[in-house]
C-alpha cells in the first residue's frame, strides 16, 4: 500500500513573499527565527592576549575526523585573529550565561576581567564554567560573502549537564520541558 503524499500548506497572505536581492533587515529578521545555540570562541593574539568573541553561528561538520564550524563577520575586530590560525576553543554556554554571551558580543571593555581562565591542553584560552568546550585546530577556512566560515578539528572536548543558552528572534530563548512518554 502507497502512503498518502501529504499535500503542502498555502501560503499565507500575512507573509508575502520577498525575492533577492533581499534587503538585509528583512533576511536577518527571518534568519533570526531559527533557534540557535550561543558560544564563545577563544584564541590568543599575537602579542599572546586572550580573544573571543559570541558566535551563534556553530555547527558539526563531521564525525570522523570530528570537525566543526563557526563563522565570523570579516569586519569583526577578532577575524583577523583567528584568520591567522592559533589554537582556538569552543565553549557551548549554559542558560544561565546570557550576561557572559553579552560580554562577548560587543566591542571595547576588558571582556577577560575577572573571568577565570587558563590555557587548555591543546593550546587555547578556555574557562571551565561552559556547558561544553571543544579544544580545537584549524582546519580550514572559506570565503563566505561578509564572514569567513572556520572549521575546526576537535583534539578534546568535555561537557556537563545542563540546559544551553539559546537565541531567536533577537533575543535570549529557554527551551520547554521535555515530555514524558509513557
Amino acid at each position: 500500500m502507497q502512503a498518502a503524499l501529504r499535500q503542502p500548506a498555502p501560503v499565507s497572505a500575512a507573509a508575502p513573499a520577498h525575492r533577492a536581492p533581499f534587503e538585509g533587515r528583512l533576511f536577518r529578521r527571518a534568519l533570526g527565527l531559527f533557534p540557535t545555540g550561543v558560544t564563545i570562541v577563544t584564541t590568543w593574539d599575537e602579542l599572546g592576549r586572550p580573544v573571543g568573541a559570541t558566535v551563534s553561528s556553530f555547527n558539526s561538520v563531521s564525525i570522523d575526523p570530528p570537525l566543526v564550524l563557526f563563522s565570523l563577520a570579516r569586519s569583526s575586530a577578532c577575524c583577523d585573529t583567528f584568520a591567522a590560525g592559533g589554537p582556538l576553543a569552543i565553549h557551548v554556554l549554559d542558560a544561565g550565561q546570557a550576561e557572559l554571551s553579552n560580554r562577548f558580543a560587543w566591542g571595547g571593555g576588558d571582556k577577560w576581567a575577572d573571568l577565570d581562565y587558563a590555557t587548555g591542553e591543546h593550546g587555547a584560552p578556555v574557562f571551565d564554567s561552559a556547558l561544553a568546550t571543544f579544544e580545537c585546530v584549524p582546519f580550514a577556512q572559506y570565503p563566505g560573502g561578509d564572514h569567513i566560515i572556520f572549521v575546526a578539528e576537535v583534539r578534546q572536548m568535555r561537557f556537563q549537564e545542563g540546559e544551553p543558552l539559546v537565541f531567536c528572534a533577537g533575543g535570549y530563548r529557554q527551551l520547554m520541558e521535555k515530555e514524558t512518554r509513557a
